[in-house]
């Protein structure tokens, strides 16, 4: 039951809350073709943060990857 007063838990659970709520008014408020591809972004920030962090590795397949996708976003947002 300790981890009900997990400071970090309770903090990490409100930052995805109000994360979770800006994407949604992003969603309302931008055009879907343009909003949605950045969603693909997530795959290449939340290793890149994990590895500043939390010290965690960051292979090459992940920014291989990371690259791959952000080319994606880069072709999905142009006309």
């Amino acid at each position: 039951m300790d981890w009900i007063t997990n400071g970090w838990l309770i903090a990490s659970l409100a930052l995805y809350g109000i994360t979770t709520l800006a994407w949604v008014w992003v969603l309302r408020h931008a055009p879907l073709h343009l909003a949605y591809p950045f969603m693909g972004l997530a795959f290449l920030i939340v290793p890149t943060l994990a590895w500043l962090f939390l010290g965690e590795s960051l292979h090459w397949r992940t920014l291989a990857g990371g690259a791959l996708i952000m080319a994606g976003v880069a072709l999905a947002s142009t006309n």
